[in-house]
């Protein structure tokens, strides 16, 4: 079997530079490498609804918004399947099987799940669905047979989860049906966690300190230039810290030396414009106005794709359809080798009505 790839994105919001860095980007070079046999991309609204159950309008609406990003950003529907998780329904069953498979504790335990719960002050009052989130993630990851699943950092903890599930589905019912994934981390480093323009540790659309992939121009300036910098670095002569310096983070993420002959002349590469940064006299505004540079040479040719799009929304809605078909296809296939394992396929197995026929004629 070849490298499968499973990966995809709650639509709870239009998408941001955060998914672009963190792997977007690397979605597109991983579908143009030819590498994969096969990739699939899923826009998990069924887990958007674990904790949006009361705004069905709110995940509705980001399905479309989810799908014209990744259009945008250069998934190709003839090289990717691009799906809505709610159309699948076996994704449902297995995840009903697999939850047999996990204990309570272990779910609490994982770290991503702790700091979501904590982050969305759930407290007590988790819904099941929500705590559930791996089991469901697991699901997703399986069907598909996938081999990869590029992600953050932050999402290793559900990766091996996922695992977890295989290796104890595989061995309870003796099977090879199930495959372990490996995870794909983004290869720049400065790319594993994008703060967000307030220096808070994550970019997160419920912070709302976010550069959305559909912010025009001169929105993105306007948060550039309102970015967390130095705290300490408030005259231009002051030295100033690169650490923990979102603007340097950022350039650390997007920036290529081609862009300082562009729009920066005085300086070869990043490191000199850090190193005159740290000695002092180099002033925030400047390398604010480098870094929005860098943007909108980034994000304009999204943009603009999105708009394109946008001109034909029952194309795009057409794609959706159609991806959500194949996938049906392919996780009906793993549902049924799952059913075969666990020996629920009572009308699909000979073998049983023989013996059950034979048995009964013993009965007088």
């Amino acid at each position: 079997m070849g490298k499968i790839i499973l990966t995809g994105d709650r639509p709870t919001g239009r998408l941001h530079i955060g998914h672009y860095v963190g792997s977007l980007k690397r979605r597109v070079e991983l579908q143009n490498s030819g590498e994969f046999e096969k990739i699939f991309i899923m826009i998990a609204d069924a887990q958007a609804f674990t904790d949006n159950a009361d705004n069905p309008e709110k995940v509705r609406q980001n399905v479309l918004e989810v799908a014209l990003d990744y259009l945008a950003c250069g998934i190709d529907p003839k090289k990717s399947t691009i799906f809505v998780q709610s159309q699948i329904p076996q994704l449902c069953e297995l995840t009903c099987y697999y939850m047999n498979l996990v204990t309570v504790s272990r779910l609490q335990r994982n770290p991503t799940v702790k700091s979501e719960i904590q982050m969305r002050n759930f407290e007590a009052s988790i819904p099941v669905g929500f705590l559930a989130y791996p089991v469901s993630q697991a699901s997703d990851i399986t069907a598909f047979k996938a081999t990869t699943v590029p992600v953050g950092e932050d999402q290793e903890p559900m990766i091996e989860q996922t695992r977890e599930i295989v290796r104890r589905f595989n061995m309870l019912y003796n099977t090879e049906t199930l495959v372990e994934p490996d995870i794909l981390l983004p290869d720049n480093k400065a790319c594993l966690r994008l703060p967000g323009i307030d220096g808070k540790a994550k970019m997160s659309k419920s912070l709302g300190n976010c550069i959305y992939l559909s912010d025009e121009a001169n929105v993105i300036k306007q948060k550039v230039m309102s970015m967390y910098t130095d705290p300490d670095h408030i005259k231009v002569s002051d030295p100033g810290k690169i650490e923990g310096n979102t603007v340097f983070i950022y350039l650390d993420a997007f920036c290529k030396d081609e862009y300082f002959a562009k729009y920066l002349p005085d300086y070869n590469n990043l490191d000199e414009l850090k190193t005159h940064y740290q000695r002092g006299g180099l002033g925030d505004v400047k390398v604010k106005k480098f870094l929005n540079a860098v943007l909108q040479e980034e994000f304009e040719p999204i943009r603009n794709r999105r708009k394109e799009y946008q001109k034909d929304i029952a194309y795009v809605y057409q794609i959706l359809k159609e991806g959500s078909e194949v996938a049906r296809e392919v996780a009906q296939q793993t549902l049924h080798e799952v059913k075969d394992a666990m020996k629920i396929n009572y009308f699909d197995d000979i073998e049983l009505l023989n013996q059950q026929i034979d048995k009964y004629k013993e009965v007088k």
